[in-house]
């Protein structure tokens, strides 16, 4: 893995909100703003201006940020994930193929329009695992 995991918060339409609210608490940057509306993937109607992915940094402070996306919902306990970064396609298909085993897989292991392989897992725990390989 390339790093430490990286939280990754889930809001129901108020990521925009939980964005200012953090950046003038914390007094840190809000960087690489994409809404559903900017990415080449079909969105549900009103989704346009949703947040689709955002970063936010201070310091060593760094967080993930999104809404949520069609019928999934967002309640406390199942709005944080953790994000790895993987160095390549073996490591991050080993890595799904073992928490898939007795997990509950939400995305399934595939390429992306971001250009990277990716899915998202949740397992025996209630633990929601994002993992990422960014190709090239």
């Amino acid at each position: 893995m390339k790093h430490q995991a990286t939280p990754y918060l889930t809001f129901d339409g108020k990521a925009k909100e939980a964005l200012a609210y953090y950046k003038e608490v914390f007094e840190g940057e809000v960087m690489n703003v994409q809404t559903f509306g900017d990415a080449d993937f079909p969105t549900p109607p009103g989704y346009d201006e949703r947040i689709m992915h955002a970063q936010f940094k201070k310091g060593a402070l760094f967080l993930m940020v999104s809404d949520s996306f069609g019928e999934q919902s967002v309640t406390p306990g199942n709005h944080i994930a953790l994000v790895l970064e993987f160095e390549s396609e073996e490591e991050i298909n080993n890595i799904y193929e073992r928490l898939s085993k007795e997990g509950t897989v939400h995305m399934e292991l595939q390429d992306t329009f971001w250009g990277a392989v990716y899915a998202k897992v949740q397992d025996p725990f209630g633990v929601i695992w994002d993992l990422n390989h960014t190709k090239g």
